[in-house]
């Protein structure tokens, strides 16, 4: 997909760009016409043609300061991927109030703030766009994903939401529900458990295709999204999980 140029002109600002599902959507924003910038606590290992700016979206100073340094480095601001996350493991006894307040912090009003920030830029834009990244655990109930489950349930009614406000505005937002995904984070869980090569292949049964699904795939979803050939699709909930939220195989062999 990256000879295609629909994004040619547009500026596109990228959050959690630096690694991931973030780095894999900027690359492929840049490749297909944007100029693209990268919001990141750790935004050094970014290279041309992307640019990074440092923002902790878990703080309103740093994210209104990075997001106004990107709009004058881009000249402006069309499309906002809204991707910045962390994750949680445990069922609802297991993580402490804290934990609970960094997660929603970070996951949901990470997208509150940027999106704040964001929204007079997109406003003057013939094609602005908004994707979220959400996850397989809003739609479906995973074990040992109590609270993270919980942050990205709320994204999705906020991207539903944001919708229904903005429309009117010429503002499209639509989020993608990945299922797991072969990202560094998704590496690191899997080195802290007992059994790394047991719990990869817990994950990838669980998904009809049998295995993981791309950064890359992930990101060609949220390029749909956010292309002005999309233009018609707003509060939508596109899921990239290898088949988990709607099909329901016979076990293999039968």
């Amino acid at each position: 997909m990256t000879d295609t140029r629909d994004f040619d002109g547009l500026k596109a600002l990228v959050t959690g760009g630096a690694s991931g599902i973030g780095r894999a959507t900027a690359e492929l924003l840049a490749a297909r016409g944007a100029r693209v910038a990268v919001l990141d606590l750790n935004p050094g290992g970014v290279a041309k043609p992307l640019t990074g700016h440092r923002a902790d979206v878990s703080d309103d100073a740093s994210v209104r300061e990075a997001v106004a340094a990107a709009v004058r480095e881009l000249g402006g601001l069309d499309v906002l991927i809204n991707n910045a996350g962390i994750g949680a493991q445990g069922t609802v006894e297991d993580n402490d109030d804290d934990q609970w307040h960094k997660v929603l912090d970070v996951n949901v009003l990470g997208i509150v703030r940027t999106t704040r920030a964001a929204l007079p830029h997109l406003r003057v834009s013939t094609h602005a766009a908004i994707v979220n990244t959400c996850s397989i655990a809003a739609t479906a109930g995973l074990p040992q994903r109590a609270l993270y489950s919980a942050s990205k349930g709320a994204v999705l009614s906020l991207t539903l939401a944001m919708a229904a406000d903005h429309v009117r505005e010429g503002v499209r937002v639509n989020c993608v529900n990945p299922g797991t995904v072969d990202t560094p984070w998704v590496g690191r869980l899997l080195d802290a458990a007992p059994d790394p090569a047991a719990e990869r292949a817990a994950l990838e049964a669980r998904q009809p295709t049998g295995r993981l699904v791309s950064a890359d795939e992930v990101a060609g979803a949220i390029a749909y999204l956010a292309s002005p050939l999309s233009g018609a699709t707003t509060g939508t909930a596109l899921a990239v999980d290898g088949g988990m939220q709607g099909l329901r195989l016979r076990p293999a062999g039968r």
